[in-house]
């Protein structure tokens, strides 16, 4: 069965990964239509595959011929297309990560929930080839997490630098959502509590650097395991070869009887009492057809997957991080999931 779909948002990783998985999986999908703030991008990406041009995301979800939204850039509107498409009963791939106060994110989760449509939040992390092998390692070899180290150096969000409307690159609100994610899909546990800090820009609400420190449940009589997640957009622009200077791995992680480190997507390197183990999961399916195969089978399964409370709880986490930057004190974490 092919899923018939309308596009709202390009987004940074069009290009990358979702035109190339819309391609390959022809025979799954369809693009109907495609809206984007730029009109002609959409109107590029539309002849690309035989789609049409939409000026307004509640025009493309009420579309009879649609079956499915991909929100693959917030823009300007925010998540009001997801509102839309839920009005329209239509299923929801949201590749985009929306920065929600926590009252608009309860909202938002009800309003899903209560209209019944099938809903797939991205989190590419969480299936990149050396994600799932290192859950498998974890399981046979490393055994528990004790503590993990997940960073991302980003640049050109400060100021809007750097990128076409539309296009700009994810910033580090978004990354460290997606990070948050990661180590919670890594550890396994539900987190408890967080510690968060940032520097400010010029003594205002910007930031170039966050750091949160996340902790989760423990067994009895067990240290529970922790995360620090940090993200920072804290390179000049003119330095351009200095972002690529030594980058740290995006998740360093030691466990019971091991560490490992991971480089997206696919290289892991692990090291236990037998000694240093280095694997390359090249050969591994692309992680943007793995996803939207994934939604295929949830939208014409209508099996419901539980990516909606995970995106809640990452930023239910970032929005209680962000109160502890402000009053300087560990909080706990209370996720309301009804």
């Amino acid at each position: 069965m092919k899923l018939r779909v309308g596009l709202v948002g390009l987004g940074s990783a069009w290009e990358q990964r979702h035109a190339p998985a819309l391609r390959t999986l022809s025979d799954r999908y369809d693009v109907r239509a495609i809206c984007e703030q730029v009109f002609h991008h959409a109107e590029r990406a539309a002849e690309e595959f035989g789609a049409e041009a939409v000026d307004g995301y509640r025009a493309l979800a009420e579309r009879s011929d649609i079956d499915a939204i991909m929100m693959l850039s917030p823009q300007w509107c925010g998540a009001l297309p997801i509102v839309a498409a839920c009005e329209a009963g239509k299923a929801v791939y949201c590749g985009a990560v929306l920065d929600l106060n926590r009252e608009a994110a309860r909202e938002l989760k009800q309003r899903v929930q209560q209209s019944g449509v099938a809903f797939m939040a991205e989190l590419p992390r969480r299936h990149a080839a050396a994600t799932l092998r290192l859950k498998e390692l974890i399981a046979t070899h490393l055994g528990p997490p004790r503590i993990v180290f997940a960073h991302q150096r980003v640049r050109g969000h400060i100021a809007g630098r750097n990128g076409l409307p539309g296009r700009q690159p994810p910033t580090v609100t978004e990354h460290l959502i997606e990070l948050i994610d990661w180590c919670r899909y890594v550890v396994g546990r539900e987190s408890q509590s967080v510690l968060s800090c940032a520097h400010r820009l010029d003594g205002g609400g910007r930031s170039d650097y966050e750091m949160i420190s996340l902790e989760f449940a423990a067994d009895e009589g067990q240290a529970p395991p922790v995360a620090q997640i940090s993200c920072g957009d804290y390179i000049a622009p003119d330095w351009p070869e200095a972002i690529t200077f030594r980058p740290p791995a995006a998740m360093q992680i030691s466990c019971e009887r091991g560490v490992a480190f991971i480089d997206l997507p696919a290289t892991l390197i692990w090291f236990d009492e037998a000694g240093r183990h280095k694997e390359s999961l090249e050969t591994e399916r692309p992680v943007g057809e793995q996803l939207l195969s994934q939604f295929h089978r949830a939208v014409t399964s209508l099996v419901r997957r539980s990516d909606l409370d995970d995106a809640y709880r990452a930023l239910t986490i970032l929005n209680a991080a962000r109160e502890s930057q402000t009053s300087g004190a560990r909080v706990p974490l209370e996720f309301d999931l009804v």
